[in-house]
């Protein structure tokens, strides 16, 4: 291949991963403004700024794309998760479980139709077909090592795991929505409550 060969299909490349990006980029401000069913392809497609039939060339169906856009910001979530637990590798668990509660709390605020998608999907039919492999992951395999080493309380790595993601998804919300002014020693607090809650006792 030469020069010029390489340089159109990477151009290509590009414009496929924008069109994507824009893609998921629509159907998240969609879902948040009307839900999973105040968001046709076609709306997706107009708001996205492509053509009707260039979203159905990347996504046979609403639900496919729906799907895809989980599966992408999951992937997003999980390399938050695995950035934050390298980046303390020396640190305690409890450690640890501050940064990771930090970590995700600042992700949402960054990404507040990522959170809104969340929630709407795991309270959504979609989620059916993969409600086995919910729990399992980065975030799993860290409780459950902290759970067996004595850190967290003798319950279902679930439980935490539930006990957790809420209380960050919570905050975040009190925080976009404006419902309360937190500041970073509100959220010291709440992390402080929250590890507590699902620290072994001492």
């Amino acid at each position: 291949m030469n020069i010029q060969s390489a340089t159109s299909v990477r151009s290509i490349m590009e414009t496929i991963v924008d069109k994507k990006r824009a893609i998921f980029e629509s159907m998240l401000a969609l879902i948040r403004e009307h839900g999973f069913h105040g968001a046709p392809m076609s709306q997706v497609a107009k708001h996205a700024n492509v053509a009707a039939g260039t979203i159905y060339h990347y996504f046979e169906s609403k639900d496919q794309l729906i799907q895809a856009l989980y599966d992408h910001n999951r992937a997003i979530l999980v390399d938050v998760i695995q950035a934050t637990l390298e980046h303390e590798h020396e640190a305690t668990c409890q450690e640890h479980f501050y940064a990771l509660w930090m970590g995700l709390y600042k992700f949402y605020i960054q990404h507040p139709n990522v959170l809104i998608f969340f929630e709407q999907y795991h309270n959504s039919p979609y989620s059916a077909d993969r409600s086995s492999g919910y729990f399992r992951g980065t975030l799993y395999d860290f409780f459950e090592k902290g759970a067996q080493q004595g850190h967290f309380r003798a319950v279902k790595t679930e439980l935490l795991i539930t006990l957790t993601i809420s209380s960050i998804n919570a905050a975040a919300k009190l925080t976009i929505f404006n419902k309360v002014a937190v500041d970073q020693g509100d959220l010291d607090q709440m992390v402080s409550m929250v590890w507590q809650g699902v620290a072994s006792p001492p």
